[in-house]
């Protein structure tokens, strides 16, 4: 007869190799589903970063995008554009997809110094109108029960900004188009924003509201203050110096901060070029410190007596007569209105083997408010 000679110490040996071959398979069964939720977790990122990422970082996956690409605009195939909104065949051109629209957009606010600090407006048309209140609603005091005699009524003033089409005709070689490593989305925002950017910046401080924008330097101006100047007209301070800034150029830029009333110091900017701005870093208080202050952190504007200082190479140079610095809060003081849509045509004929692609937008602009914005004048 067989008989169980295993002993206690044997038994529970053995109960306890049982115990931890059952945890570890519950451990590898938890790590298993563990990896599993890990996976999951990722393809959710994954698709949560595509969706997220910048459309023209690599190329984009629209379907619209890429059959704009790759249909019209490396083929130059309209069947592939039937989709877009805006698609406009009778104006030779089509509405370019949001996606590259906005990367156009987004490298002009980067590249344009003013268009980053002004007032933007998206407009359906060429033309765009604007009232603004040139006087406060009257008002006055009376007792609880007494009567409540009419107030004086606001006035009014139109602003209607000078437009024109603003256009860039980069070009690129057939064989670049062919080649599938070519990033065309990239490259076409890149030349179209640089183009619009040089072109639109000059208008914006300078241009005369011919076919263009009127500059906020075109604008009427005068040494009137606040309430004592027409509408529309800027204030100059002179630098006391018919050649230069003067002498006393600290005392001139804090008189010149302080024409703007308080509400609209708060985001307010000095704009200059660089060879002033290359004067302005020499100047200095009586006890040596210099007025102007490098940025602290990487990506933060340098200032001027605490305000920012944008650079703008479109500004004058020092000189006579020249307005050389501005002053002022461009948010409230400068509108600029567009049309959204970018229209390009794709022009395979004209400078063969080059494919041009001619790009336009409609854009204006003009002083908004004029109490916005002040201006340093070279004069004695």
């Amino acid at each position: 007869m067989d008989t169980d000679t295993t002993t206690a110490p044997e038994t529970d040996r053995l109960e306890e190799s049982f115990d931890i071959v059952a945890r570890q398979d519950r451990t590898e069964a938890d790590v298993a589903a563990l990896r599993s939720d890990v996976d999951e977790v990722k393809a959710r990122v994954d698709r949560i970063g595509k969706a997220a990422r910048p459309a023209l970082s690599g190329g984009s996956d629209s379907p619209e995008v890429k059959g704009f690409v790759d249909g019209y605009l490396r083929r130059g195939s309209t069947a592939e554009v039937k989709s877009i909104s805006g698609a406009t065949p009778s104006d030779g051109g089509y509405a370019v997809p949001q996606e590259i629209d906005a990367a156009i957009a987004r490298e002009l606010v980067e590249i344009s110094p003013i268009r980053a600090i002004a007032q933007v407006v998206q407009t359906g048309s060429a033309g765009y109108r604007k009232l603004v209140a040139t006087g406060g609603v009257a008002s006055g005091w009376v007792a609880e029960t007494a009567g409540r005699p009419e107030t004086a009524t606001p006035d009014f003033s139109e602003i209607a900004p000078p437009t024109g089409e603003l256009y860039a005709n980069p070009a690129a070689s057939q064989a670049m188009l062919d080649d599938a490593a070519f990033d065309l989305e990239a490259w076409l925002a890149s030349e179209i924003a640089m183009e619009f950017a040089r072109a639109e910046g000059a208008a914006f401080v300078s241009g005369n509201g011919t076919n263009r924008p009127e500059g906020f330097l075109a604008a009427a101006n005068s040494t009137a203050e606040d309430g004592a100047r027409a509408f529309g007209t800027l204030q100059y301070l002179g630098s006391g110096d018919a050649a230069g800034l003067g002498t006393t150029a600290e005392i001139t830029l804090i008189d010149l901060v302080h024409t703007l009333k308080a509400g609209h110091r708060q985001g307010a900017n000095f704009v200059m070029n660089s060879a002033t701005l290359a004067e302005i870093r020499k100047l200095r208080t009586d006890d040596g410190a210099f007025l102007w202050q490098p940025g602290l952190v990487d990506g933060q504007p340098d200032r001027l007596l605490g305000y920012p200082v944008v650079e703008a190479e479109d500004m004058p140079d020092i000189g006579a007569g020249e307005y050389p610095i501005a002053f002022g809060n461009f948010r409230h003081g400068y509108l600029i209105a567009e049309r959204s849509a970018t229209q390009i045509l794709r022009d395979p004929f004209t400078n063969k083997p080059f494919v041009h692609f001619y790009a336009t937008r409609r854009v204006g602009g003009q002083v908004l408010d004029s109490n916005a914005i002040k201006l340093l004048k070279i004069e004695a």
